[in-house]
């Protein structure tokens, strides 16, 4: 335990991070494709389940190096085989669905996860049956890699016989053994304060990305409107960004023994909102954009960003987590955001003028909150 507790996030994380967030960036850029003022169902389909499977890798990486990782060699050429095969599996992300960029994209991901279940077995190789429960864990992570694997590798011939694809079938293997693996998770729990850490700081990562996205807003002339639409978009990715913040530094209870399991579902859910805001707030200026379609995605892509911020608070001090009283007053606020939302979606203006009032509105609830709290606990 004393040895867990000092465990720090390493430089090599937050270099195999970056790729993580590049291939993001990739991903985001499949929402542009716009078909009658707005991107498609099956557009949409493609950019989800690629955002998906970069953040199950993250997530079996993460896990893995948490309650694993010694900063040894072994570790380092997993790690740099993986950002090896990102760069393959974000060029074979596209929306023509040829059999070429199918399989180059299938097989870097499929050998992705053989590189993953390698670290469990030479873990396993390792520990010469001295902890018989971390040995089960060991095994049970390393046959469910394997596992999603032969799914991925298998849907290459049968895309070539059916033309349609399967593997994503296996993100489904992935995140349902994740939900019902409490029992063999809990064998060797995270070491939480290091988990936290490393999390917050991809989520760091994935903010700079939103960051680079709203510098078009300041790239025009010099002119009122382009003054306005700047100062809110960045009002806007400042105040998400407090949120979470003031959350994490102020709220999280770091010293919990936990699997992590609902802490890191939570985040894919948050990068995953996190991605579509930054792609709704580029649709802000975008005048070719369907005016009802991009206020119905900003809205959806806010409420989904809070609900995961939500989930995270329930790893929140004791003291600090939410009760049913605040729970209906953030519930009112995000139904008055989007019944604003609907009055005001013809304009721009206004539309962006309501999502900075909400997005500081929470921000000012969960700091008057914790504020409250703090003062009652000293008194």
């Amino acid at each position: 335990m004393e040895e867990a507790s000092e465990k720090k996030v390493e430089y090599l994380e937050l270099i195999y991070d970056l790729i993580f967030v590049y291939v993001i960036g990739r991903n985001n850029a499949l929402l542009h494709h716009f078909e009658g003022g707005f991107f498609s169902a099956d557009t949409f389909w493609t950019f989800l389940v690629a955002t998906l499977v970069i953040l199950q890798v993250w997530y079996f990486s993460t896990l893995f190096i948490n309650r694993y990782g010694s900063n040894g060699v072994s570790d380092h050429v997993a790690l740099f085989i993986n950002m090896y095969l990102l760069y393959y599996l974000a060029d074979g992300t596209r929306l023509d669905g040829s059999g070429y960029y199918y399989i180059r994209y299938n097989l870097a991901w499929g050998l992705i996860l053989v590189n993953l279940a390698a670290q469990y077995w030479r873990k396993l190789r390792r520990s010469h049956g001295m902890m018989p429960w971390e040995d089960r864990h060991l095994k049970y992570h390393m046959r469910l890699l394997l596992i999603q694997a032969a799914v991925v590798f298998s849907s290459i011939p049968l895309y070539g016989v059916f033309h349609f694809p399967l593997s994503w079938l296996s993100l489904l293997v992935g995140f349902a053994a994740a939900a019902f693996t409490s029992r063999i998770d809990a064998l060797v729990p995270v070491n939480f304060e290091h988990l936290t850490e490393r999390v917050m700081l991809y989520v760091v990562f994935s903010f700079g990305e939103t960051i680079i996205a709203i510098a078009e807003y300041f790239v025009e002339g010099l002119s009122f409107r382009n003054f306005y639409f700047s100062l809110l978009a960045f009002l806007i990715v400042t105040g998400l960004f407090l949120s979470y913040g003031f959350l994490y530094n102020h709220i999280i209870d770091r010293e919990r023994v936990t699997t992590g399991t609902l802490y890191m579902m939570a985040h894919i859910g948050l990068i995953l909102s996190l991605s579509c805001i930054t792609a709704a707030l580029e649709f802000m200026r975008e005048p070719e954009v369907s005016e009802i379609a991009k206020n119905i995605f900003l809205v959806a892509a806010f409420l989904a960003y809070y609900a995961s911020l939500f989930f995270v608070g329930t790893y929140a001090k004791p003291e600090y987590r939410a009760d049913g009283k605040y729970l209906a007053v953030l519930i009112a606020a995000a139904a008055v955001f989007a019944l604003a939302m609907a009055l005001c979606y013809r304009s721009g203006f206004a539309s962006i003028a309501v999502s900075a009032i909400f997005v500081y509105a929470v921000f000012g609830m969960i700091a008057t909150r914790y504020r409250r709290v703090s003062r009652q606990r000293a008194e």
